[in-house]
């Protein structure tokens, strides 16, 4: 066996006793190793020509081990450290990995190759290997992008829920073909949620929130999770509510969670009474990072059933009033043990737990347990009280043996104690010496789709275990309800039912979903990875397959490959074309250049890697993209040009009322970026400002695309409590906090164009949208837990009458979104009357005006734009303004 890590001290000693030892010297005397191949009888010194900063073992061959200088290269041995290759230098610290496989070679991830194939360049020091999965983090626009590769095959986007938002992102786990995470999210500070993936770590569902975090002595986040030993699916976590912080249970991987039963009795056998929810069983979730020193919590994959852990009881997760607990029986049920911290070390696969007090002071004694931690025997490991420092269990599956290591003064130099308990036992555990043991959840035998027994030895029996007795059978359970979580995009709520998030439509569909093709419909729900269950609802919750619908194209748009709407004469110009809905591969694609020159495409799936042009000649290059197949055809405009510049306005007048495309181009330095909206001009409408209540705005991010999907939530609850015509409705959520939103009543007009609507018509649908707006009647739930209120603020009817003698008519609207370096300002602007015909202004002021004045009234000012939404100083914002003249 090998050495799997290693500690650096002025006095060095083996780490564990092994066929091969490695020492390391003390870096400030000299560089060199210390190699024993017969169990540390001789050594050997090879001397190095780096110093050695950390150091990675080959999970499979004993021999192999990567090394990290301190001066950031990395070097390889396959002679356990005898010999050493130099393989790349400026390597980032501890980012540095085994391959997948013996064949997978060294990938080297340098300045020219670290874009691809990602829309940008991965942070540096992002890349974490774990098991099957690679992941890397981009960091574009301000916000982190996460990326995994499973298998090692083509790395993809992974998808959280839309308005996570993340901030951080910690992988936890990837056991058994699956992703844990925890994730910060843009609300969060010292909390983060967990969330659980497919197996191919791309969806990802919620399955606890706001887990406390914190951080080590060394700045790096500790979350507040633990994955139990022995049994899959088993986690602890402690979570945060109303600033109170309480231990959770599951044991199907996140789907469902439990307080914590507290014990029955005291130490002292005194009753304890807590009675849930609302006093339970809390435990400090850290371990330990130091080999040679316990955590606060510790289970073993040898040993299931068995956990350790320290923590208290009442209300919440307390620093003080620390005691030990033992559950014998997977967190269903726990004793307390001791008053005091203590070390725990697993010996003979459980059957025998060792105690050590945690104590500044020096020490003699330890306690035994033979019988899962239900009595304790106390016994002397020296003479001489010993400072303990650390103490380690041999590895093996019969070990009994466990070294301890301190010093009995703080001057004097390290002293090893090692205590063999071989001798405390007479003979072999037998057959008759075990009884069965079935794993269950609250009384629940079905765990994970399946009921696992297992052999545990009895309680009166002292005897010596030897190798693990390990599951005696294990049984697949009937599929129930239980044994699937809500697929991406859907939310579980209170009755059980995963339903479809706000931000979600189930309706769409992949563009690679082509007509012929078939694809997996979701039912809501999906089967929790490593779920053993069979039959029963299995059927109906499992996604069907279907056919491919055809889709007329939807959302097309052009863009550049670099951002950027110049062009230089005689470079080449990459378009990157981009649709939103429809079928690609049966769809022709045309590109007009602007300069006399075309190109077409059977399917734009030939356009991936863009679509290349050199301009020969230097000017304004309208680029047209069209898309079309059988069912429709969509289009998107592109400028181009040396550079924009606007000088006082541009002036446009719409001629009728109705819906427009205008397309906003704006400049700042060297950047140039356009963007293409559509703007409702009405002459008669009314507009209601409304209201939420205030928990809405703790999930508020203050972003166009958020504001655009609760408006869209709004309307149809207003649409479904009021059985007005969705034609009559729009809604805008503003900018800024608190939340608040226009509510626009817009004349309906029929296919020949005519209104079929007076303004008394208008004047009704107000009043009974007001009307149930103050009877609570219109809500909707956010999320599960989270209901919001919609409340009627004040109603302004249209037409307004200007009073200003010389001008008099009706008011206008406005609806317009530019989006602007990343960000984007939704406007809504109400304009007076004053000559016929509509002008457009697209005119360009410095972002410290906050404020922007119709000129048809100096007394309606425009709604003032958060500062989060505007660019610096050194920026230009544009505001585009319709005016009645």
């Amino acid at each position: 066996m090998f050495v799997t890590s290693f500690s650096c001290f002025k006095f060095q000693f083996p780490s564990v006793l092994s066929v091969q030892i490695m020492l390391l010297t003390d870096p400030e005397i000299e560089s060199s190793l210390l190699i024993s191949s017969d169990e540390g009888a001789t050594y050997q010194k090879y001397r190095l020509n780096f110093y050695i900063h950390s150091m990675l073992f080959h999970p499979k061959q004993e021999d192999w081990i990567l090394a990290y200088s301190q001066d950031q290269k990395l070097y390889s041995s396959v002679e356990f450290g005898r010999r050493w290759l130099l393989l790349q230098e400026s390597i980032t610290p501890n980012r540095f990995y085994w391959p997948f496989s013996y064949n997978e070679g060294m990938q080297n991830c340098s300045e020219a190759v670290r874009s691809k194939p990602f829309p940008g360049y991965i942070d540096s020091d992002s890349l974490i290997v774990q098991d099957d999965y690679v992941f890397v983090q981009l960091t574009s626009g301000g916000r982190p992008h996460y990326y995994v590769s499973y298998r090692r095959n083509t790395f993809a986007l992974m998808k959280l829920p839309k308005y996570a938002l993340p901030k951080d992102m910690h992988v936890i786990s990837t056991d058994e073909n699956q992703v844990f995470a925890a994730v910060q999210e843009w609300n969060q500070n010292d909390t983060y949620n967990l969330y659980i993936s497919d197996t191919q770590g791309i969806y990802f569902t919620l399955a606890l929130e706001n887990v406390k975090s914190s951080r080590d002595l060394e700045g790096n986040v500790m979350i507040d999770l633990y994955e139990v030993a022995g049994i899959k699916g088993m986690f602890l976590a402690n979570k945060k509510i109303d600033n109170q912080v309480k231990t959770f249970i599951t044991y199907n991987k996140g789907r469902d969670w439990h307080l914590l039963q507290a014990p029955d009795t005291d130490l002292r056998g005194n009753p304890v009474h807590c009675l849930l929810p609302y006093c339970s069983l809390h435990l400090h979730l850290k371990v330990s990072e130091n080999p040679y020193t316990s955590g606060n919590i510790a289970s073993r994959d040898t040993a299931p059933g068995i956990i350790v852990a320290s923590g208290n009881i009442g209300s919440e997760l307390s620093e003080n009033d620390i005691s030990m607990f033992v559950s014998s029986d997977a967190g269903n049920t726990w004793r307390q043990i001791f008053e005091d911290e203590h070390s725990v070390l697993y010996l003979d696969q459980g059957g025998v737990l060792v105690a050590m007090k945690h104590t500044s002071l020096p020490i003699r004694h330890l306690w035994l347990s033979f019988d899962e931690g239900r009595s304790w025997s106390k016994y002397s490991f020296t003479s001489i009280p010993l400072f303990v420092d650390g103490v380690l269990g041999e590895p093996g599956e019969e070990t009994l043996i466990m070294t301890v290591f301190g010093h009995f003064s703080h001057r004097s130099e390290w002293q090893l104690v090692k205590v063999d308990y071989k001798s405390i036992f007479d003979r072999r555990c037998a057959e008759d010496d075990y009884r069965p043991w079935q794993l269950h959840s609250q009384g629940e035998a079905c765990i994970m789709g399946a009921k696992r027994t297992y052999k545990k030895r009895k309680s009166e029996k002292k005897c010596m275990q030897g190798k693990y007795a390990g599951a005696m059978s294990s049984e697949p359970c009937v599929c129930t309800e239980a044994d699937f979580d809500c697929d991406y995009g859907f939310e579980r709520h209170s009755n059980g039912q995963c339903l479809p998030a706000f931000w979600y439509n189930p309706s769409s569909l992949s563009k690679e979903c082509s007509l012929g093709q078939s694809y997996l419909n979701s039912t809501g729900y999906r089967k929790v990875v490593s779920n053993n269950c069979t039959d029963g609802v299995r059927e109906q919750y499992t996604a069907k397959p279907q056919q491919c619908p055809g889709k007329a194209p939807r959302g097309l748009r052009i863009v550049t490959s670099d951002g950027t709407l110049t062009s230089e004469q005689g470079h080449n110009v990459t378009f990157m074309v981009q649709l939103e809905e429809g079928d690609i591969q049966r769809s022709i694609i045309h590109v007009d250049f602007g300069d006399g020159s075309a190109v077409s495409y059977a399917n734009l799936s030939s356009t991936e890697d863009g679509i290349r042009h050199i301009y020969q000649n230097v000017g304004i290059f309208r680029v047209t993209a069209q898309i079309k197949n059988s069912l429709g055809t969509d289009t998107a405009v592109l400028y181009l040009h040396p550079l924009i510049t606007l000088e006082g306005s541009i002036t446009f007048t719409f001629s009728t009322e109705g819906m427009n495309i205008i397309t906003v181009q704006v400049s700042a330095g060297n950047t140039i970026l356009q963007d293409t909206k559509m703007i409702a001009v009405y002459e008669h409408f009314q507009s209601l400002r409304i209201s939420f209540s205030p928990n809405l705005d703790d999930y508020n991010p203050d972003i166009p695309e958020w504001r655009r999907d609760i408006s869209h939530v709004i309307k149809a609850v207003l649409v479904e409590a009021t059985i007005i015509s969705s034609e009559h409705i729009l809604v805008a959520i503003l900018p800024g906090l608190p939340t608040s939103a226009e509510l626009f009543i817009l004349p309906y007009k029929n296919t020949n164009g005519e209104s079929k609507e007076t303004a008394e018509d208008l004047q009704q649908i107000s009043e009974i949208l007001v009307q149930k707006l103050n009877q609570n009647a219109i809500q909707f739930n956010l999320k599960p837990g989270v209901r919001i209120l919609v409340h009627a603020a004040h109603l302004t009817a249209a037409p307004l009458i200007d009073v200003t003698p010389s001008h008099s008519g009706s008011a206008m609207l406005m609806l317009l979104s530019v989006i602007f370096v990343g960000l984007a300002v939704f406007v809504i602007y109400k304009f007076k009357r004053k000559i016929p015909g509509i002008n457009v202004y697209a005119q360009m002021q410095n972002e410290k005006d906050q404020e922007m004045v119709s000129p048809g009234s100096q007394s309606e000012s425009i709604p003032n734009v958060p500062q989060r939404e505007l660019m610096n100083p050194q920026q230009l914002l544009v505001k585009v303004c319709i005016l009645i003249g």
